[in-house]
């Protein structure tokens, strides 16, 4: 069964149709409610309460804006994330004091959301999300901002280790930090292959490598 009639159209529009298909298929989408009049803040805090519901504001949103809109997606597929490690923890049986061992230290990337966040994205959002950090790096080094640096470069490396070899993510961070106007180069061009590549557009690429080539040289 299709659960594309319970989606606003520009919510359906950012899921494949095959996914359309089953509702297991999807991590968490927004699905907004049937509109009720009269309810005040304090009444959802209320009967979210009593129903035991995690209550989420994550602002409103317009039709017409689709950024916001698929913002709105990745913070439900976020929240869809968390729920699934809660309740996963939570079907464990609890141990007596007595028996219990001394508990591991929990990776701090398994309880990190902006990387639950990031692995939500596609290819082409993640690619989007390293052209405006290598914007950032940029900005950084113009400013000589090392603590902006050091986390741009961070948040980058981050993405890179996500995005297939091919999208060479590991010679785009060497090039957007790189301090010299030829990084500045590489990383666009870095970039513009992967975009080359991401689209299938593959007659496109030799002349980027060339100039790669050329500039590395």
């Amino acid at each position: 069964m299709s659960i594309a009639k319970y989606l606003p159209p520009l919510f359906a529009a950012q899921i494949p149709s095959e996914e359309l298909q089953g509702a297991e298929n999807i991590a968490g989408m927004p699905i907004p409610p049937m509109l009720e009049e009269g309810m005040s803040l304090e009444q959802l805090e209320e009967l979210a309460e009593r129903r035991s519901d995690d209550l989420c504001d994550i602002g409103s949103t317009s039709s017409e804006e689709v950024e916001r809109m698929q913002m709105a997606t990745m913070c439900s597929q976020e929240y869809a994330q968390l729920y699934a490690n809660y309740i996963s923890q939570a079907a464990q049986p609890t141990r007596k004091p007595a028996e219990a061992a001394i508990p591991e230290a929990t990776p701090a990337g398994e309880l990190d959301a902006e990387e639950l966040l990031l692995q939500t994205l596609s290819e082409r959002q993640k690619l989007a999300e390293v052209g405006k950090l290598v914007g950032m790096a940029r900005y950084a080094l113009e400013g000589q901002d090392k603590a902006l640096l050091q986390d741009t470069q961070r948040r980058i490396e981050r993405l890179a280790r996500l995005l297939p070899d091919k999208y060479r993510g590991s010679e785009i961070v060497k090039a957007a930090i790189s301090p010299t106007e030829r990084g500045a180069k590489l990383a666009e061009l870095y970039l513009s292959r992967a975009y080359k590549l991401l689209d299938e557009e593959y007659a496109e690429i030799p002349g980027i490598e060339n100039a790669i080539r050329e500039l590395k040289e």
